[in-house]
């Protein structure tokens, strides 16, 4: 039996005497798009705050490829493998998209500006092929302040590949996008995570987003895990239409 890429047990957040995540266990393969949903407040920030290391699990593992997460800083767990986006996209508006690329690879490499080397003369190439993978090589030379708000998301995206990662963790990839541009964006992940073997964690309010993309979902309510499976399953769930709805008469659309 394969050794799934990343494995979540007993995952447990508590905050005065309310448990934010509650044994939270499940895992994630290579290749796959595992979409993390619930109501607001339902612990999915705070439980990808644990994977990613700004938050530390009360009680819990998180294992990628076999190596214990759990406890390390953000900056160790980044550079064992797992990137992440925002709800916000993060970029330098004044830096061409190029620019926000070569920072990332900078970062990766662990190197400092050199008084005889300029910056802009370093990593431009894989910086450009990143760009190119997510369909922006046509605009990185502009800056990201003049972007489209869906193209600075892609943008945001070749940054997070630049550690060639193994976990990638989206939060909200569509928030604030159109109709199109979301589809879009999610069909680059999913083949991009597909072409690379990456495993995508994403979570995501537009339900046309997660049961067009999502090869299997979590359902999270006050803090546990109420549901799991694939769409079909899920969206049949009648206490996943109970949180959703209120009622078990409705389903995720």
């Amino acid at each position: 039996m394969t050794t799934p890429l990343l494995e979540v047990r007993n995952l447990r957040k508590r905050y005065g005497g309310v448990d934010a995540v509650a044994d939270v266990s499940f895992d994630l393969a290579a290749g796959e798009m595992l979409a993390l949903i619930g109501p607001n407040g339902a612990g999915k920030t705070t439980c990808f705050n644990m994977l990613s290391g700004q938050l530390r699990p009360d009680a819990g593992s998180v294992r990628l490829a076999g190596r214990e997460l759990s406890g390390l800083p953000p900056r160790a767990i980044w550079r064992l493998g797992v990137g992440r986006t925002f709800q916000i996209a993060e970029t330098f508006g004044s830096m061409t998209a190029l620019e926000n690329v070569q920072m990332a690879l900078l970062s990766r490499e662990q190197r400092l500006f050199s008084l005889w080397r300029r910056a802009a003369a370093q990593f431009s190439d894989e910086a450009a092929q990143l760009l190119d993978a997510v369909g922006m090589a046509a605009q990185r030379d502009r800056p990201c302040a003049v972007l489209a708000y869906g193209d600075v998301k892609r943008v945001e995206l070749a940054i997070a590949l630049a550690n060639r990662p193994r976990l990638l963790l989206m939060d909200e990839p569509t928030a604030g996008m159109g109709m199109g541009e979301r589809h879009a964006l999610m069909a680059l992940v999913r083949d991009l995570a597909r072409e690379r073997q990456l495993g995508v964690l994403f979570t995501e309010h537009s339900m046309d987003v997660v049961f067009g993309y999502a090869g299997r979902i979590l359902v999270l309510a006050r803090g546990r895990l109420i549901a799991q499976g694939d769409p079909e399953s899920v969206r049949k769930d009648a206490q996943v239409r109970e949180v959703y709805f209120g009622s078990s008469a409705g389903q995720p659309a």
